[in-house]
């Protein structure tokens, strides 16, 4: 890997924990959905490096929580996803599977409360505990949703377009 990929998987990074501190304050309407998924078509392996630097800096910036577990598979879920459907370029499309993850994140989040409530050694209770919390959360996965919907529909051409052109025109590095 070369200096410059380097300083692109940095700043990309970066991009990524700052859009997500800016945007906070608004529960459940996030760019990351949208931006992991513009990496990974124009970035190709080297998003798997972004993700981790946007791990690590929300890591050091609230701490371990088990919300840090979540990001671990979450965001890799996600782009290999995009990885699968690589070749397309259509916005309805990425603007439904964006749609779909932002409307499944809570499920995906309640996976290791399945394991928490195993703590008495019954599966029905791991079940009980994570469906618990997947059901509450239901009132933030749907803005979740339509806003990952609304947001890729919207800025899926223009922000591919852009950085295809940064990040190829300027940088033609052969992917690794």
């Amino acid at each position: 890997m070369r200096i410059k990929d380097i300083v692109i998987i940095g700043m990309l990074g970066a991009i990524l924990f700052v859009v997500q501190v800016a945007f906070r304050m608004i529960p459940n309407v996030e760019l990351i959905s949208f931006l992991i998924i513009i990496y990974t078509l124009i970035m190709n392996k080297k998003t798997l490096y972004i993700i981790a630097v946007f791990i690590i800096l929300e890591l050091l910036l609230y701490g371990f929580g088990l919300w840090w577990l979540n990001y671990l598979y979450i965001w890799f879920g996600l782009y290999g996803i995009t990885r699968i459907f690589k070749k397309e370029r259509s916005p309805l499309l990425w603007a439904i599977i964006s749609g779909g993850f932002g409307f499944s994140f809570g499920a995906l989040c309640a996976i290791p409360y399945f394991f928490i409530g195993l703590s008495d050694g019954t599966i029905r209770t791991g079940f009980h505990t994570a469906f618990a919390y997947w059901i509450t959360g239901i009132p933030f996965d749907i803005p979740h949703g339509i806003g990952n919907f609304l947001i890729t529909l919207v800025l899926f051409k223009p922000m591919y377009s852009l950085l295809y052109h940064l990040i190829i025109t300027y940088n033609p590095s052969p992917e690794g």
